[in-house]
């Protein structure tokens, strides 16, 4: 091999590199930040569940049974699914918590 091929096949190499890094590390960093958001938005309807269960004159078992739930979740780390698990489960408990029942 002449020494143009293997600077021609260097080039081409580090093309290819420079394309999946191109490609890749914009969806890494918006995963990333999905999971974020994801995350953050648990962490406030958990709150906010947990303010209407000290504010609920009566105890509503399947509420706390869902709260329990969504902090167990949240203790518990992961993704962005489940992070939008914990979400749900603590706004059916925090909606539980606002009927009274």
């Amino acid at each position: 091999m002449t020494a143009s091929v293997l600077q021609w096949l260097g080039g081409g190499a580090m093309a290819v590199a420079a394309g999946f890094l191109a490609v890749s590390l914009p969806r890494r960093r918006a995963r990333a930040e999905g999971r974020r958001v994801a995350w953050s938005s648990a962490r406030a309807a958990i709150h906010d569940a947990t303010v209407s269960r000290d504010a609920s004159p009566a105890a509503v078992p399947e509420a706390e049974r869902l709260l329990a739930r969504a902090e167990l979740l949240a203790a518990a780390g992961g993704g962005a699914d489940a992070a939008r698990a914990a979400a749900e489960h603590a706004r059916r408990a925090d909606g539980l918590w606002r009927a009274g029942r």
